[in-house]
């Protein structure tokens, strides 16, 4: 069973100003806050709560913005990246603290980078899985994409409003089955990392084809329980977290004052080397210069064999990592 042991976790409701949150939480001391990407929920961190929560912190996770049982607002424009860094720094003071760790995993990774560089003040270390930091604004827009990989870059197929919501809210189950495995090292057809194309004519789930059977890190109850988060939100199931996408363009406008800004809190880095990401135009030279990026950079880890989702797919070493990383925070 790849399931983590989830039965002391609690769960709330957190306004996080204006907005409600649902947190899971386990543990207490200094608190470490974790930040899921897409498609996932709070539940991709089951594997981390006891294991942080056992080496002395108060570990919470919440859905963010458009997943689970948290708040999804109707418009695309209030997914942006200051609205996630808001809610973030709102979820810190909501919960009594005044600062936290942060660790965020793919769209996580990004505002947990933003949040470390908007406001060092609360986000006083960061770790970033799967995602490298490329400040100001943490991901090439689709004006850019679309020329480096063509309209059939997942990214570029996201931005039409309604087409992917429908397909992929119609199966939550598959779609969750079907994108997890085929983005992991687990993909029986994946032998190097490749950026997630879509050829044309093909739908994007027809580039990841049902598996035969499932990894070991994620068992048909995991998978129910994905589902289970996304069916909560009917056939805008998945409109919230795509509405994230909708804003890569905007935020580089947002963003813009930052620009030449560096993450100056201590902070770690971690990939799989199955990972897309590290496919991606520019991440190689980019993880060459996260020192310059990230001053107090305390280690960048590589997992071999690992593909996109970091913390399922290696539990342990991430578990390792990060202990170690709090430690050296701490320390």
């Amino acid at each position: 069973m790849s399931t983590g042991d989830t039965s002391r976790i609690t769960h709330s409701t957190v306004d996080v100003g204006g907005l409600d949150l649902h947190v899971a939480e386990q543990g207490s001391g200094p608190l470490v806050v974790l930040l899921h990407g897409f498609p996932e929920s709070w539940y991709s961190w089951r594997h981390q709560f006891a294991a942080l929560a056992g080496a002395g912190y108060r570990v919470v996770a919440p859905d963010q913005r458009g997943y689970g049982s948290s708040h999804s607002p109707e418009r695309i424009e209030d997914y942006t990246l200051p609205h996630l860094v808001g809610d973030l720094v709102g979820l810190i003071r909501a919960l009594g603290e005044e600062q936290a760790v942060v660790v965020g995993h793919d769209w996580g990774a990004p505002v947990a980078w933003s949040g470390a560089m908007m406001r060092p003040d609360v986000v006083r270390a960061v770790a970033g899985l799967s995602v490298p930091p490329a400040p100001p604004a943490f991901m090439p827009p689709p004006s850019v994409t679309r020329r480096t990989y063509g309209e059939g870059f997942y990214q570029v197929r996201f931005q039409e409003p309604g087409v992917v919501d429908a397909q992929l809210a119609a199966d939550p189950a598959a779609t969750v089955r079907r994108i997890l495995i085929g983005g992991s090292g687990d993909n029986p057809a994946l032998d190097k990392p490749v950026p997630w194309v879509v050829p044309e004519g093909l739908e994007l789930l027809d580039t990841m084809p049902e598996p035969a059977c499932l990894p070991d890190w994620l068992d048909a109850q995991d998978v129910a329980a994905f589902a289970d988060d996304f069916s909560h939100h009917g056939e805008r199931a998945f409109t919230g977290p795509l509405n994230w996408y909708r804003n890569i363009e905007r935020n580089q406008g947002l963003m813009s004052p930052f620009a030449g800004a560096t993450i100056d809190v201590p902070s770690l880095y971690m990939v799989g080397d199955l990972d897309m990401v590290t496919a991606l135009h520019g991440v190689s030279q980019l993880r060459e210069s996260l020192h310059l990026i990230a001053p107090k950079l305390h280690a960048q880890h590589t997992l071999p064999g690992c593909g996109h989702w970091t913390q399922q797919e290696r539990p342990h070493q991430v578990n390792e990592a990060l202990v170690d990383f709090l430690a050296h925070v701490d320390g």
